[in-house]
């Protein structure tokens, strides 16, 4: 099995998506929303110590409703969980959603990063403004979007460096497409100790972030735990929080197994991760739009596909952050 990258190397390369970010500068945070074009099969994994979401239940194999109409990717810790009414709002205008009784309500899991100490300004008043970046970012949503310090991951930062909003996209020998969406805020380091090389170097296609590979030799520092801030991590000040999406039909099952595998993208660009103090989630997203079914032998091609693909879209995150005034650390390329 070879892997090459998608045509826009974004996650929107899986038909069926599409995603919309709104930011602010000044507050440093943001939302990013994935849009289902039809309702799309969905499951969830959280393997961090400290998540923030909604409508993750649901998502179980066991419980009833089996598609969403979009998910939720916010800024904001707990604040930020208002950004999903918003794109329910947007999306109950368009008449989308799961029926019942004659009423539309949409389906919408959501989940949240911290980004409450980045340098911005959270005096927002008495409500918190993510509903109505939740509303924006359905308006903006597109198969082109920005990826570094936008949408969710405007106000992220890693150990040691701005962390941002990543996306990367395989396609398979079979044609079918496996994309991935991250806001990389985690209590860990990307980077093999102090230097610019990922830890995601192996699974690199081309340069898209930065063709260094791994140094050579390796620095005595590679296996030190780098921490954010340099201080002991406290619960629920981290976060990476992603989405693995592809064009195969899949089951509930598969779709939740989707989301487990991607989770080894994690464990593969950062160093360390799954810790206490992060909240680590991926949602997963089955659109069946190619209609390919796999059985249980191509199935670990699909799932290695997975974990190689998140760990891309995290290092790609933190490859295309871009620096900011007030920001509290610096970004890759000037390191």
């Amino acid at each position: 099995m070879s892997f090459k990258a998608g045509k826009k190397n974004l996650i929107t390369d899986v038909a069926g998506l599409r995603v919309g970010n709104a930011d602010d500068a000044t507050l440093k945070s943001g939302v990013t929303v994935v849009l289902c074009d039809e309702p799309a099969v969905a499951g969830v994994q959280v393997l961090g110590g400290a998540p923030g979401t909604r409508e993750t239940d649901l998502l179980e194999p066991h419980n009833t409703v089996e598609t969403v109409n979009a998910v939720v990717l916010s800024g904001g810790s707990a604040f930020g969980l208002d950004a999903a009414s918003g794109v329910q709002a947007a999306l109950r205008e368009k008449g989308i959603g799961f029926e019942v009784g004659g009423q539309c309500i949409p389906i919408v899991p959501a989940a949240i990063l911290f980004d409450l100490i980045n340098g911005g300004d959270k005096g927002w008043g008495r409500y918190p403004p993510y509903r109505e970046l939740g509303y924006e970012a359905v308006q903006k949503a597109a198969l082109d979007f920005a990826i570094g310090t936008a949408g969710a991951g405007a106000g992220a930062l890693t150990a040691g460096l701005k962390g941002g909003l990543g996306s990367a996209s395989t396609v398979l020998d079979n044609g079918v497409t496996v994309g991935a969406l991250v806001a990389a805020n985690p209590v860990g380091s990307v980077t093999v100790g102090e230097s610019k090389h990922f830890w995601a170097a192996p699974f690199e296609i081309g340069n898209e972030f930065g063709g260094l590979g791994f140094p050579s030799p390796m620095p005595k520092e590679a296996n030190d735990i780098s921490l954010k801030f340099r201080q002991p991590p406290k619960a629920g000040m981290n976060t990476t929080i992603a989405v693995i999406a592809t064009d195969a039909a899949l089951t509930k099952a598969a779709t939740k197994r989707l989301a487990i595998a991607a989770h080894d993208g994690f464990a593969r660009a950062i160093w360390p991760t799954h810790t206490p103090f992060d909240g680590d989630l991926v949602f997963s997203l089955a659109t069946g739009k190619s209609s390919v079914a796999f059985d249980s032998d191509q199935a670990t091609d699909l799932y290695a596909a997975a974990g190689a693909t998140m760990a891309r879209a995290i290092a790609r995150a933190v490859y295309a952050a871009t620096p900011a005034a007030g920001d509290l650390m610096s970004v890759w390329t000037s390191r």
